[in-house]
């Protein structure tokens, strides 16, 4: 029988598979490129419905929504379908695009937002627990490369496009453009992938979901607000703190008792999904925090237009994606993965040192090549964690597997972003005091992160400083994020390598059964 789905499912590849794949790709650059395009359009947006003092939640309820709904998601698929999940997430997010387009105030937007963020939580879910069903888990790597080059190519276009639409369309078009997109993504989806059909007999674990959804919110809220809106020390993010760990404490004890868990924890019983979910969590802490950063290096420091910024970090995207295709192939190819999380680790512990040694003086080609190691490295270790982690479990919980390793990633960059800012508004206040005096300090009192307009409007003296302060800013976050990648290398010397065989086969030792249940239908 596993032989009879296995050559159906090879017999179909070379027509319908591609035509999945393109539906799959076009959902998770939805996914991807919206914040990119929206954060370009935002000044153009405060300036017609106004609102600056919420702007920060047109991105934080998008980002909350995303993060809670993520291991929703992917247990919804687990009980009752891979398919009707995925369309279900691509239609909510259609919605949201579409109201989001029509809000009329900054209230409607921030909400229409959220709704959005319900959407894509599926979106990016469903589009790697559908390859995990779809494709045995030899070949597997080699797809999953591909979708590591659509997350490159919309964190590199995303500016570029939010620009120019909002420049000649209007801004109601940076959501609007994903209606068509999605479109096409929904038609293709619903004609030529043919999932399994489920029905759980056990009901949604609503408590658990509660629990799970209250402690994710708290975290993200105290890593967006602590240091910014409120102080580290103040009673908003202790109580937030509070909440937070009650709620996760709850979830983990009440996981035990619940008939159908949305998160069942025997999948952290399996080494190598603990493991990727270890370095998923500091990949996405590294990585964020260099791709908020480098950009106001580049722009402070070394005097580069803020209109391209996506193309700023061309080197490091480009060789994350160059690396992720290479890795997809050669994983494919031997069916051993185990080398790229640990030259992974390296590379990123490496690169984000040689990046923490730039200073006023470093040149664009310089920064260029410390880029491009930090970018080998993440190319290294993006697409394989999933690859990994989805080869630890049971194919009964692809979903949960696929939505943890993507709820973790989240949580890291969260973190990243937080406590890399942190260390980065404090250092700059520091230097600019020292350099410039009260002027500095008054400076960089509300923020430490200066556009380019304000930036030319101060006197010579504070802007050579203010270059200095964001220098020894970058330095201390980047050396920071080289020394947390240090756990990436560790966490990988413990991962134990099961080799990944072309088709079906039996549950490893590790737990893992990776039988592809998915066929596919010509059209």
């Amino acid at each position: 029988m596993a032989d009879k789905v296995e050559n159906e499912i090879e017999g179909k590849k070379p027509k319908s598979v591609r035509v999945v794949l393109l539906a799959l790709m076009i959902a998770m650059m939805l996914a991807m490129l919206d914040n990119m395009i929206v954060g370009t359009a935002m000044p153009t947006i405060v300036g017609e419905l106004g609102g600056l003092e919420h702007l920060s939640w047109v991105v934080t309820g998008y980002t909350l929504a995303t993060a809670a709904s993520t291991p929703i998601w992917g247990k919804v698929g687990d009980m009752f379908g891979r398919k009707g999940a995925f369309l279900s997430s691509i239609v909510i997010f259609l919605i949201g695009s579409a109201l989001s387009g029509m809000a009329q105030d900054m209230g409607q937007l921030i909400g229409f937002r959220a709704v959005q963020g319900l959407g894509a939580g599926g979106l990016m879910v469903g589009v790697m627990a559908i390859i995990g069903d779809l494709i045995p888990p030899r070949e597997r790597g080699k797809y999953q490369g591909m979708m590591a080059g659509v997350m490159a190519l919309a964190m590199i276009g995303g500016p570029l496009v939010g620009g120019t639409i909002t420049d000649n369309w209007g801004w109601r078009w940076a959501f609007y453009i994903n209606l068509p997109l999605g479109a096409v993504a929904l038609a293709l989806v619903t004609v030529v992938l043919h999932l399994p059909r489920k029905r759980s007999k056990a009901g949604i674990d609503y408590l658990g979901v509660i629990l799970l959804t209250v402690g994710i919110t708290a975290i993200v809220l105290v890593t967006t607000w602590g240091g910014t809106e409120y102080a580290w020390t103040s009673a908003r993010i202790m109580e937030l703190i509070g909440i937070g760990v009650a709620a996760l404490i709850g979830f983990v004890f009440w996981q035990t008792k619940a008939a159908e868990p949305v998160l069942p924890l025997h999948i952290f019983k399996s080494r190598n999904f603990t493991l990727m979910s270890v370095i998923g969590f500091i990949t996405g802490f590294v990585m964020f925090g260099a791709t908020l950063f480098l950009p106001l290096y580049q722009q402070a420091v070394q005097g580069a237009s803020a209109t391209n910024s996506g193309l700023l970090l061309l080197p490091m995207l480009g060789a994350m994606l160059v690396t992720s295709m290479v890795a997809g192939r050669v994983t494919t190819n031997s069916g051993r993965y185990k080398v790229f999380p640990i030259a992974g680790g390296a590379l990123m512990i490496v690169g984000m040192y040689l990046l923490s040694t730039m200073d006023t003086g470093t040149t664009r080609l310089t920064s260029g090549i410390y880029m491009a190691v930090v970018g080998a490295g993440m190319g290294c270790l993006m697409q394989i964690t999933m690859l990994v982690a989805q080869n630890s479990v049971q194919m009964k919980d692809m979903g949960v597997a696929s939505s943890s390793a993507t709820l973790f990633r989240t949580l890291g960059s969260s973190f990243g972003v937080a406590i890399m800012g942190a260390l980065f508004n404090h250092r700059v206040q520091d230097v600019m005091a020292e350099r410039a005096g009260a002027l500095g300090k008054n400076i960089t009192e509300k923020s430490a992160q200066l556009d380019a307009k304000s930036l030319e409007k101060l006197p010579a003296v504070a802007r050579e400083a203010y270059q200095h302060a964001v220098s020894s800013g970058t330095h201390s976050a980047f050396l920071l994020g080289s020394v947390i990648a240090v756990l990436v290398l560790i966490a990988s010397l413990f991962v134990k390598e099961v080799p990944l065989k072309g088709g079906p086969q039996k549950p490893s030792a590790d737990g893992a059964d990776a039988a592809p249940q998915a066929v596919v239908e010509a059209v």
